[in-house]
Protein backbone atom coordinates (compact mmCIF):
# COMPACT_ATOMS: atom_id res chain seq x y z
CA UNK A 1 0.00 0.00 0.00
CA UNK A 2 1.40 3.47 -1.25
CA UNK A 3 1.38 6.44 0.72
CA UNK A 4 0.25 9.55 -1.62
CA UNK A 5 -0.23 13.14 -1.35
CA UNK A 6 -2.50 15.15 -3.48
CA UNK A 7 -1.96 18.70 -3.70
CA UNK A 8 -5.04 20.49 -4.89
CA UNK A 9 -7.27 17.70 -3.19
CA UNK A 10 -10.67 19.96 -2.91
CA UNK A 11 -10.49 21.00 -5.96
CA UNK A 12 -12.13 19.29 -9.47
CA UNK A 13 -9.09 17.48 -11.13
CA UNK A 14 -7.08 16.53 -7.55
CA UNK A 15 -10.29 15.29 -6.02
CA UNK A 16 -10.64 13.71 -8.59
CA UNK A 17 -7.15 12.25 -8.55
CA UNK A 18 -7.45 11.67 -4.77
CA UNK A 19 -10.78 9.30 -5.48
CA UNK A 20 -8.55 7.18 -8.04
CA UNK A 21 -5.88 6.86 -6.12
CA UNK A 22 -7.93 5.21 -2.72
CA UNK A 23 -9.47 3.02 -5.30
CA UNK A 24 -6.22 1.66 -6.69
CA UNK A 25 -5.98 1.01 -2.40
CA UNK A 26 -3.34 3.83 -1.81
CA UNK A 27 -3.38 5.70 1.40
CA UNK A 28 -4.16 8.83 0.81
CA UNK A 29 -3.05 12.41 2.26
CA UNK A 30 -4.53 15.71 1.07
CA UNK A 31 -3.39 19.09 1.06
CA UNK A 32 -5.81 22.19 1.57
CA UNK A 33 -5.46 25.59 2.62
CA UNK A 34 -8.46 26.33 4.77
CA UNK A 35 -9.08 24.21 7.33
CA UNK A 36 -12.56 22.02 6.98
CA UNK A 37 -12.22 22.37 2.93
CA UNK A 38 -13.07 19.16 1.25
CA UNK A 39 -14.25 19.79 -2.07
CA UNK A 40 -16.47 17.41 -4.10
CA UNK A 41 -14.96 14.65 -1.98
CA UNK A 42 -16.12 15.32 1.65
CA UNK A 43 -17.06 11.56 2.22
CA UNK A 44 -13.30 10.16 1.04
CA UNK A 45 -11.11 8.47 3.14
CA UNK A 46 -8.01 10.98 3.45
CA UNK A 47 -5.76 12.34 5.79
CA UNK A 48 -6.30 15.87 5.48
CA UNK A 49 -2.94 18.08 6.47
CA UNK A 50 -2.95 21.87 6.16
CA UNK A 51 -0.26 23.72 4.40
CA UNK A 52 0.06 26.54 1.53
CA UNK A 53 2.77 26.12 -1.72
CA UNK A 54 3.55 29.13 -1.21
CA UNK A 55 5.53 28.45 2.10
CA UNK A 56 7.85 25.74 2.12
CA UNK A 57 8.25 25.39 5.87
CA UNK A 58 3.87 24.53 5.93
CA UNK A 59 4.84 21.11 3.41
CA UNK A 60 7.04 19.02 5.33
CA UNK A 61 4.96 17.34 7.40
CA UNK A 62 2.83 16.17 4.69
CA UNK A 63 4.84 15.35 2.40
CA UNK A 64 7.02 12.82 4.70
CA UNK A 65 7.09 9.61 3.62
CA UNK A 66 4.98 9.74 0.75
CA UNK A 67 6.16 7.96 -2.42
CA UNK A 68 4.08 9.99 -4.95
CA UNK A 69 3.01 13.83 -5.16
CA UNK A 70 0.13 14.05 -7.23
CA UNK A 71 0.51 18.36 -7.61
CA UNK A 72 -2.89 19.25 -9.39
CA UNK A 73 -3.05 22.54 -7.51
CA UNK A 74 -0.75 24.57 -10.12
CA UNK A 75 -1.26 28.34 -10.05
CA UNK A 76 -3.74 29.52 -12.21
CA UNK A 77 -3.62 33.72 -12.33
CA UNK A 78 -7.56 35.20 -12.75
CA UNK A 79 -6.18 38.11 -14.93
CA UNK A 80 -3.14 39.29 -16.95
CA UNK A 81 -2.25 42.44 -15.63
CA UNK A 82 1.48 42.89 -14.44
CA UNK A 83 2.19 39.39 -15.98
CA UNK A 84 6.10 38.77 -14.77
CA UNK A 85 3.96 39.15 -11.02
CA UNK A 86 1.90 36.04 -11.78
CA UNK A 87 4.94 34.68 -13.48
CA UNK A 88 7.28 34.97 -10.35
CA UNK A 89 4.39 33.84 -8.08
CA UNK A 90 3.91 30.56 -10.40
CA UNK A 91 7.18 30.11 -10.68
CA UNK A 92 8.04 30.50 -6.53
CA UNK A 93 4.82 27.84 -5.66
CA UNK A 94 6.70 25.28 -7.76
CA UNK A 95 10.23 25.13 -6.88
CA UNK A 96 8.65 25.03 -3.23
CA UNK A 97 6.88 22.06 -4.50
CA UNK A 98 10.05 20.65 -5.94
CA UNK A 99 12.22 21.57 -2.74
CA UNK A 100 9.41 20.09 -1.14
CA UNK A 101 9.97 17.23 -2.98
CA UNK A 102 13.82 17.07 -2.95
CA UNK A 103 13.53 17.25 1.15
CA UNK A 104 11.37 14.43 1.46
CA UNK A 105 12.97 12.38 -1.04
CA UNK A 106 9.83 11.68 -2.77
CA UNK A 107 10.14 8.92 -5.06
CA UNK A 108 7.67 10.08 -7.99
CA UNK A 109 5.83 13.66 -8.86
CA UNK A 110 3.07 13.81 -11.23
CA UNK A 111 2.91 17.11 -12.37
CA UNK A 112 -0.73 18.57 -13.68
CA UNK A 113 0.09 21.36 -16.42
CA UNK A 114 -2.35 21.95 -19.39
CA UNK A 115 -2.96 21.77 -23.13
CA UNK A 116 -2.08 25.49 -22.78
CA UNK A 117 1.91 24.48 -23.26
CA UNK A 118 1.47 22.00 -25.98
CA UNK A 119 2.18 24.74 -29.43
CA UNK A 120 0.99 23.99 -32.66
CA UNK A 121 3.43 21.87 -35.00
CA UNK A 122 6.10 23.13 -36.86
CA UNK A 123 4.69 24.75 -40.63
CA UNK A 124 4.36 22.22 -43.22
CA UNK A 125 3.71 19.21 -40.59
CA UNK A 126 -0.29 18.15 -41.57
CA UNK A 127 -0.24 16.34 -38.10
CA UNK A 128 -2.58 17.13 -34.87
CA UNK A 129 -0.47 18.20 -31.94
CA UNK A 130 1.03 16.10 -29.94
CA UNK A 131 3.95 16.03 -26.97
CA UNK A 132 6.86 17.07 -29.23
CA UNK A 133 5.02 20.72 -29.82
CA UNK A 134 5.87 23.21 -27.67
CA UNK A 135 4.43 26.63 -26.61
CA UNK A 136 6.70 29.75 -27.88
CA UNK A 137 6.73 32.07 -24.69
CA UNK A 138 5.57 35.76 -25.87
CA UNK A 139 3.72 34.41 -28.87
CA UNK A 140 0.69 35.37 -27.00
CA UNK A 141 0.65 38.94 -25.95
CA UNK A 142 0.29 39.29 -22.10
CA UNK A 143 -1.39 36.36 -21.77
CA UNK A 144 -0.76 35.63 -17.91
CA UNK A 145 -2.15 32.10 -18.07
CA UNK A 146 0.10 30.89 -20.95
CA UNK A 147 3.25 32.37 -19.21
CA UNK A 148 2.79 31.02 -16.18
CA UNK A 149 1.73 27.49 -17.20
CA UNK A 150 4.78 27.38 -19.13
CA UNK A 151 7.01 28.75 -16.81
CA UNK A 152 5.73 25.98 -14.02
CA UNK A 153 6.07 22.88 -17.02
CA UNK A 154 9.50 24.51 -17.46
CA UNK A 155 10.53 24.19 -13.91
CA UNK A 156 9.57 20.52 -13.33
CA UNK A 157 10.96 19.58 -16.50
CA UNK A 158 14.69 21.31 -15.66
CA UNK A 159 14.46 19.78 -12.45
CA UNK A 160 13.51 16.46 -14.06
CA UNK A 161 16.89 16.83 -15.96
CA UNK A 162 18.53 17.74 -12.42
CA UNK A 163 17.59 14.43 -11.11
CA UNK A 164 13.89 14.84 -9.92
CA UNK A 165 11.91 12.06 -11.05
CA UNK A 166 8.97 13.61 -12.60
CA UNK A 167 6.50 12.84 -14.93
CA UNK A 168 3.89 15.78 -16.45
CA UNK A 169 0.88 15.17 -17.48
CA UNK A 170 -1.75 17.44 -20.02
CA UNK A 171 -4.73 17.64 -19.65
CA UNK A 172 -6.63 18.95 -22.17
CA UNK A 173 -10.95 20.44 -21.54
CA UNK A 174 -11.91 18.85 -18.82
CA UNK A 175 -15.76 17.96 -17.87
CA UNK A 176 -17.60 16.12 -15.64
CA UNK A 177 -19.07 15.47 -12.16
CA UNK A 178 -17.51 17.01 -9.23
CA UNK A 179 -16.84 20.70 -10.81
CA UNK A 180 -17.33 22.35 -7.77
CA UNK A 181 -15.31 25.55 -8.70
CA UNK A 182 -17.10 25.49 -11.72
CA UNK A 183 -14.08 25.60 -13.43
CA UNK A 184 -15.61 24.76 -16.96
CA UNK A 185 -18.65 23.77 -15.42
CA UNK A 186 -19.81 27.03 -15.54
CA UNK A 187 -20.10 27.37 -19.55
CA UNK A 188 -21.69 23.97 -19.38
CA UNK A 189 -24.31 25.36 -17.13
CA UNK A 190 -24.78 28.53 -18.95
CA UNK A 191 -25.68 25.90 -22.62
CA UNK A 192 -27.72 24.04 -19.89
CA UNK A 193 -29.51 27.10 -18.77
CA UNK A 194 -30.26 28.70 -22.45
CA UNK A 195 -27.63 31.26 -22.44
CA UNK A 196 -25.43 30.49 -24.54
CA UNK A 197 -26.48 32.61 -27.45
CA UNK A 198 -23.71 31.95 -29.99
CA UNK A 199 -20.37 29.94 -30.35
CA UNK A 200 -16.61 30.41 -31.07
CA UNK A 201 -15.37 28.89 -34.35
CA UNK A 202 -12.46 27.28 -32.54
CA UNK A 203 -11.40 23.35 -32.40
CA UNK A 204 -11.34 22.02 -28.93
CA UNK A 205 -9.93 18.33 -27.31
CA UNK A 206 -12.23 17.42 -24.68
CA UNK A 207 -11.85 14.58 -22.17
CA UNK A 208 -13.48 13.06 -18.38
CA UNK A 209 -12.28 14.43 -15.57
CA UNK A 210 -12.48 10.73 -14.07
CA UNK A 211 -10.44 9.22 -17.16
CA UNK A 212 -7.82 11.81 -16.52
CA UNK A 213 -7.70 10.42 -12.92
CA UNK A 214 -6.93 6.98 -13.62
CA UNK A 215 -4.44 8.29 -16.21
CA UNK A 216 -2.38 10.13 -13.53
CA UNK A 217 -2.63 7.27 -11.23
CA UNK A 218 -0.68 5.06 -14.24
CA UNK A 219 1.90 8.05 -14.71
CA UNK A 220 2.83 7.55 -11.21
CA UNK A 221 3.33 4.01 -11.83
CA UNK A 222 4.75 3.47 -15.68
CA UNK A 223 4.96 7.22 -16.83
CA UNK A 224 9.04 7.96 -18.07
CA UNK A 225 10.75 10.33 -15.88
CA UNK A 226 11.13 13.71 -17.86
CA UNK A 227 8.21 13.10 -20.06
CA UNK A 228 4.77 14.85 -20.50
CA UNK A 229 1.40 13.44 -21.87
CA UNK A 230 -1.39 14.65 -23.29
CA UNK A 231 -4.49 13.23 -21.14
CA UNK A 232 -7.30 14.50 -24.14
CA UNK A 233 -10.32 12.70 -25.06
CA UNK A 234 -12.14 14.19 -28.08
CA UNK A 235 -11.31 16.53 -30.43
CA UNK A 236 -14.06 18.66 -31.73
CA UNK A 237 -15.49 21.84 -32.72
CA UNK A 238 -16.79 23.96 -29.89
CA UNK A 239 -20.08 24.44 -31.90
CA UNK A 240 -20.66 20.91 -31.54
CA UNK A 241 -20.02 20.62 -28.17
CA UNK A 242 -22.39 23.22 -27.58
CA UNK A 243 -24.92 21.35 -29.50
CA UNK A 244 -24.62 17.98 -27.71
CA UNK A 245 -24.84 19.94 -24.11
CA UNK A 246 -28.01 21.26 -25.85
CA UNK A 247 -29.16 18.56 -26.92
CA UNK A 248 -29.03 16.42 -23.59
CA UNK A 249 -30.36 19.11 -21.68
CA UNK A 250 -33.38 19.50 -23.73
CA UNK A 251 -32.76 23.67 -25.08
CA UNK A 252 -32.44 25.17 -27.87
CA UNK A 253 -28.57 25.60 -28.99
CA UNK A 254 -27.21 28.72 -30.12
CA UNK A 255 -28.14 30.07 -33.50
CA UNK A 256 -24.86 32.21 -34.24
CA UNK A 257 -21.31 31.86 -34.92
CA UNK A 258 -19.35 34.86 -33.03
CA UNK A 259 -16.79 36.32 -35.56
CA UNK A 260 -13.32 36.49 -34.68
CA UNK A 261 -12.85 40.09 -35.83
CA UNK A 262 -15.10 40.58 -32.25
CA UNK A 263 -13.31 38.25 -30.27
CA UNK A 264 -10.08 40.84 -31.56
CA UNK A 265 -12.09 43.83 -30.31
CA UNK A 266 -12.95 42.42 -26.85
CA UNK A 267 -9.00 41.25 -26.00
CA UNK A 268 -8.41 44.70 -27.06
CA UNK A 269 -11.02 46.39 -24.96
CA UNK A 270 -9.49 44.29 -21.92
CA UNK A 271 -6.29 45.38 -22.25
CA UNK A 272 -7.13 49.09 -22.15
CA UNK A 273 -9.68 48.86 -19.14
CA UNK A 274 -8.31 46.88 -16.82
CA UNK A 275 -11.48 46.25 -14.76
CA UNK A 276 -12.84 44.03 -18.22
CA UNK A 277 -9.30 41.65 -17.60
CA UNK A 278 -11.74 38.76 -16.94
CA UNK A 279 -12.08 36.39 -20.15
CA UNK A 280 -8.30 37.62 -21.71
CA UNK A 281 -6.70 34.89 -20.75
CA UNK A 282 -8.07 32.64 -22.84
CA UNK A 283 -10.31 34.73 -26.28
CA UNK A 284 -7.11 36.10 -27.27
CA UNK A 285 -5.85 32.49 -27.68
CA UNK A 286 -8.99 31.35 -29.59
CA UNK A 287 -7.07 31.48 -32.71
CA UNK A 288 -4.52 29.31 -31.21
CA UNK A 289 -7.19 26.13 -30.61
CA UNK A 290 -6.68 23.61 -31.25
CA UNK A 291 -7.16 19.29 -31.26
CA UNK A 292 -4.48 17.25 -30.36
CA UNK A 293 -2.80 13.42 -30.90
CA UNK A 294 -3.64 11.68 -27.43
CA UNK A 295 -1.69 8.17 -28.60
CA UNK A 296 1.18 8.62 -26.34
CA UNK A 297 -1.53 8.41 -23.42
CA UNK A 298 -3.38 6.12 -24.97
CA UNK A 299 -0.30 3.48 -25.58
CA UNK A 300 1.65 4.20 -22.28
CA UNK A 301 -1.05 5.26 -19.74
CA UNK A 302 -3.96 3.12 -21.08
CA UNK A 303 -5.98 5.93 -21.26
CA UNK A 304 -9.44 4.92 -22.85
CA UNK A 305 -11.56 8.44 -22.98
CA UNK A 306 -15.65 7.31 -22.43
CA UNK A 307 -18.23 8.60 -24.45
CA UNK A 308 -18.52 12.56 -24.57
CA UNK A 309 -21.94 12.65 -24.24
CA UNK A 310 -21.66 10.45 -20.81
CA UNK A 311 -19.23 12.65 -19.42
CA UNK A 312 -21.66 15.67 -20.10
CA UNK A 313 -24.80 14.04 -19.70
CA UNK A 314 -23.18 12.84 -15.83
CA UNK A 315 -22.02 16.34 -15.64
CA UNK A 316 -25.13 17.85 -15.48
CA UNK A 317 -26.82 15.19 -13.70
CA UNK A 318 -23.90 15.72 -10.74
CA UNK A 319 -25.07 19.48 -10.71
CA UNK A 320 -28.44 18.70 -10.26
CA UNK A 321 -27.96 16.28 -7.58
CA UNK A 322 -25.78 19.49 -5.89
CA UNK A 323 -28.75 21.73 -6.61
CA UNK A 324 -26.32 23.65 -8.80
CA UNK A 325 -28.09 25.03 -12.41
Amino acid sequence: MKDVLVLGATGFIGGHVALAAIEQGWRVRGLRRKPGATGHIAQAEISWHEGDIDQLDSLAQAFEGVEVVFHAAGYYPRHSRNVPFHIAHAVTQTRNVIMACRHAEVGRLVFTSTLTTIGPPPFGEDRQADERDHYLPGSLVRSAYYECKYAMESEVLRASARGLPAVIVNPTAVFGPGDINLTLGGALLAVARGWMLAWLPAQINVVDVRDVAQAQVRASEVGRIGERYILGGHNTTLRDLINIAADIAGVRPPRFEIPLGLVDLIVWLEDRIPPLDLLGNHLRAVRHWQGYNCAKSQRELGLSPRPLEVTLREALDWFRRHGIG
